[in-house]
């Protein structure tokens, strides 16, 4: 594995990290306010990147697209502002970050699908 499948798979890594000792430091201080941003943590930034990773693994073509280093970009700074923007919002500190985070998730996903398609197609 290498390039983007590898940076995936990396970054995927570091966010299931990151999320299980939240997850454990909410569960030693019995304060699961924050669970919805580690929830989006573990989903958007474990799973999704995982399967991101191992679809550029085994559709290696796909990888070398100028497209899925655009994916690459948009979803990891996604997860990057969804994630504490979730906090603000929870800590009532503000809801853009949160709502701009949202945005570039999805503008990710759907450029994810146009790589899946467009690979399809060859």
């Amino acid at each position: 594995m290498k390039g983007i499948s590898l940076g995936f798979l990396g970054l995927g890594i570091l966010c299931a990290l990151i999320g299980m000792g939240w997850g454990i430091v909410m569960s030693a201080t019995a304060d699961h306010t924050l669970s919805p941003a580690h929830a989006h943590l573990n989903l958007l930034g474990w799973v999704s990147y995982s399967i991101f990773a191992f679809y550029y693994h085994a559709v290696p073509e796909a990888a070398q697209s100028m497209l899925a280093k655009v994916h690459f970009a948009l979803a990891v700074s996604g997860v990057v502002v969804i994630v504490p923007g979730i906090v603000w919002a929870i800590q009532q500190t503000g809801e853009t970050a949160a709502k701009i985070g949202s945005v570039l998730t999805i503008l990710s996903m759907v450029t994810f699908g146009v790589v899946v398609l467009k690979t399809a197609r060859r």
